[in-house]
């Protein structure tokens, strides 16, 4: 998907994507939110402070959002290709954020230094021969150690393929298996610590969630992510 694509679908993003995900029973904000949650568990155990946040892809800034709750100290910076959707952004959480033009190739000279590198449910969208050099240049404007966090659509997850498929925005997507996108990650000067499957229950069933936990290895998750460190 292109710019003009992206910014097609910025305005009523949030609605299509309702639209979309209705059979998960739950909002576009509790994936947002499930995501950064999960990235400051892991930080925690890792014990980091990620003084400098990249969320790639960010959109209209949903995730941003979410950063700026659970990452209070840290400088935040939404990188998009979309102009309507870093202005709807901007619009929206100028406050917590700053938000940069990607060319889909190079960052500017001023973004880099970054701690943690986040990217929500964006490679799908992007040809796969660019996918080498995109995490080779998420690797230079990453500081040493800094820690990868890719989340995808698990292809093997029948649901999360029929809303990939009913989605408007997601008309060219390309779905990547976490194998495929692990050994993407490998090749471009990124250490991968692994991938763990995410959200098997949907909201009808949410008392099963607790059981989430000891389910990560199991490829049935409707997301997945991988995770990596700057080497």
């Amino acid at each position: 998907m292109n710019e003009k694509e992206f910014d097609q679908f910025a305005e009523e993003y949030n609605q299509t994507l309702s639209e979309s995900i209705a059979l998960s029973g739950e909002s576009p904000d509790f994936f947002s939110m499930y995501k950064v949650k999960d990235v400051e568990r892991r930080v925690n155990n890792m014990h980091l402070l990620p003084s400098k946040i990249l969320d790639f892809g960010c959109g209209v800034g949903s995730s941003v959002h979410y950063f700026s709750q659970f990452f209070p100290k840290a400088r935040i910076t939404g990188a998009d290709i979309s102009c309507k959707s870093l202005d709807i952004a901007e619009n929206r959480y100028h406050e917590n954020a700053v938000f940069t033009l990607f060319d889909g190739f190079r960052f500017d000279r001023e973004v880099t230094g970054f701690d943690l590198i986040f990217s929500a449910c964006v490679f799908h969208h992007i040809p796969e021969e660019e996918h080498d050099h995109l995490f080779s240049e998420l690797r230079r404007i990453a500081n040493p150690g800094a820690l990868l966090a890719i989340f995808e659509h698990n292809p093997w997850n029948p649901l999360t393929v029929r809303t990939v498929n009913s989605c408007p925005f997601d008309i060219n997507a390309q779905l990547i298996s976490a194998g495929t996108l692990k050994n993407r990650i490998k090749n471009t000067g990124w250490a991968v610590d692994g991938h763990e499957y995410r959200l098997f229950f949907p909201n009808c069933l949410s008392l099963l969630r607790p059981l989430e936990r000891y389910m990560t290895r199991m490829p049935l998750g409707a997301q997945y992510v991988v995770y990596a460190r700057a080497i």
